[in-house]
């Protein structure tokens, strides 16, 4: 049953535990995310980058995501990712996202407030004001869609997200929500998008001050790599909602690089292949699932 995000995060957090975010780049992915989902029991929230929301075929993603999580037997929520581009985000709206994180992260302080502030005029506007709105304070090294660089100077996601120049500054907190009316924070503690430079190292201190500063529910991007009790113990500092997308797509593409030869050579054995990717993504997930459930 498809679910606002808001409410979705919130009713896991009275339970002490968190709800994990997949991006899916594709629906044989989403499709083993709710499949997962229903087998937990737990609700699971179906993520699309904006590279995808911005093309034709990105937008038919989005309407057969919603049809999926409006069949789900367990609540489902589908978000835009880390969107900056306010007719990319109305397009990915009408399409059937329900929510929607804008992230100003990469901006100076006034104009984050006021990216996220115009885009909520503009949905308002549309007749959509009731998208739900996640914000981001802070700045993640890395790429959400890469999960590392490709030359020697290109750094992404593979960061150790120990600058303290990038963390969330836990005094901008409630000026920040009260001018925005986000209704989740996406925060940056030491976690980074893609693959972690060395062991993950959260900075607990500046979590739980933030956790003291507002109410909304705080949302902890770049999970992929952090060890289960660290996600945990971030779930007991208001921590709702957790972002997976490097390892979720790892495993799938060393499953396909494992087993295209020989699924080709069975007579181009496309239908087998796709359950493997389906088990591997469904198992990531079931793991995830469990994880932030405890």
């Amino acid at each position: 049953m498809r679910t606002r995000l808001d409410a979705l995060v919130s009713a896991a957090l009275q339970q002490g535990s968190a709800v994990p975010a997949f991006t899916c780049y594709d629906f044989t992915t989403a499709l083993a995310v709710v499949a997962a989902a229903e087998e937990a029991g737990r609700g699971a929230i179906l993520l699309v980058a904006p590279k995808t929301a911005a093309t034709p075929n990105g937008l038919r993603l989005i309407a057969a995501l919603r049809g999926l999580a409006d069949a789900a037997g367990v609540p489902v929520a589908v978000q835009l990712d880390h969107a900056t581009d306010p007719q990319v985000i109305a397009e990915a709206v009408t399409a059937g996202a329900d929510s929607v994180l804008v992230d100003g992260s990469s901006l100076p302080y006034e104009e984050n407030i006021a990216l996220v502030r115009g885009v909520r005029a503009d949905l308002a506007a549309q007749g959509n004001a009731d998208v739900v709105i996640e914000a981001e304070l802070g700045g993640l090294a890395g790429d959400e869609d890469r999960a590392f660089g490709t030359g020697a100077a290109d750094g992404a996601g593979s960061a150790s997200g120990e600058d303290p120049s990038g963390l969330t500054d836990s005094a901008q907190v409630e000026d920040f929500v009260a001018r925005t009316g986000a209704q989740l924070l996406a925060v940056a503690v030491g976690n980074v998008h893609g693959k972690y430079k060395g062991e993950p190292r959260l900075r607990w201190d500046v979590l739980q001050d933030i956790a003291v500063r507002t109410r909304i529910p705080l949302v902890l991007h770049g999970a992929s790599g952090i060890p289960a009790a660290e996600l945990v113990k971030a779930a007991a500092m208001n921590v709702g909602k957790v972002n997976f997308n490097t390892e979720l797509r790892t495993g799938v593409l060393a499953v396909l690089e494992e087993q295209t030869a020989a699924h080709r050579a069975d007579g181009e054995n496309l239908q087998a292949l796709l359950g493997l990717w389906d088990a591997s993504a469904r198992g990531f997930a079931a793991t995830a699932l469990a994880t932030l459930s405890r």
